[in-house]
């Protein structure tokens, strides 16, 4: 397995840890739908409530733990000179796992961005003694995650494109494939010669271009292809 090695992951290795789907039926929180909710436009208008569903969140990952798909994709790191891990999971459970250089392309519900001094910090408490939460300088908190309507962070987007473009294997896990410009990622990869695989219970708009398809959950089907393909020591 000649490198550079990326992976792209989405919310579906992460569903297989008990984390409810953005989209999915345990996705949904009171009458709102979280289109609704995660907007620059709803932190404006009502923070607190915001912040609820957000604590929500929080309290229900805390309590996942990362999968062996996230676990084969911390050894595949310590092992390939050349590895790049894209996520567009907000968890943290990639590094849970032992992964130590991710790409977040969509934040990290563990980190809080001050709307005032612009202080990023990590914060993991659970629940929140107040919500909303405020900076020390007295300004107010808000996740530190790409909300609907919000560009991706420009340096991360950037090194996520160049490793796409220059990498031999791309592994797609558990994404829809829908979501842009994620979804974008393996198709400049294949364009540009690299091998496609992809890991999901179902068909996407990525399969037809697909060199392997590994059809079932991540967490059963990704260790055994990992360690059909490890390099021997």
């Amino acid at each position: 397995m000649e490198g550079p090695f990326v992976v792209l992951t989405g919310a579906g290795i992460s569903a297989e840890s008990g984390v409810p789907t953005f989209r999915g039926p345990d996705g949904l929180w009171r009458s709102f739908r979280p289109e609704d909710l995660a907007t620059p436009e709803a932190f404006a208008r009502d923070p607190a409530l915001v912040w609820e569903w957000y604590d929500w969140r929080r309290q229900r990952i805390a309590a996942c733990r990362p999968n062996p798909a996230h676990r084969v994709l911390a050894e595949m790191e310590a092992t390939l000179p050349d590895f790049t891990l894209i996520t567009q999971n907000v968890d943290g459970l990639h590094q849970a796992a032992g992964s130590q250089h991710i790409l977040e392309l969509h934040g990290n519900i563990w980190r809080v961005r001050c709307t005032r001094c612009g202080r990023v910090s990590e914060d993991r408490r659970v629940p929140l003694p107040e919500i909303p939460p405020r900076c020390q300088c007295g300004g107010l908190l808000r996740p530190d995650v790409v909300w609907f309507g919000e560009p991706l962070p420009a340096a991360v987007l950037e090194a996520a494109w160049e490793a796409a473009a220059r990498c031999r294997w791309m592994l797609v896990i558990g994404t829809s494939a829908l979501v842009q410009p994620a979804a974008s990622l393996p198709v400049l990869a294949h364009r540009n010669g690299a091998r496609l695989v992809e890991v999901n219970i179902s068909d996407t708009p990525l399969t037809h271009l697909a060199h392997e398809v590994l059809r079932g959950p991540a967490a059963q089907v990704l260790p055994t292809w990992w360690a059909s393909r490890r390099p021997q020591q």
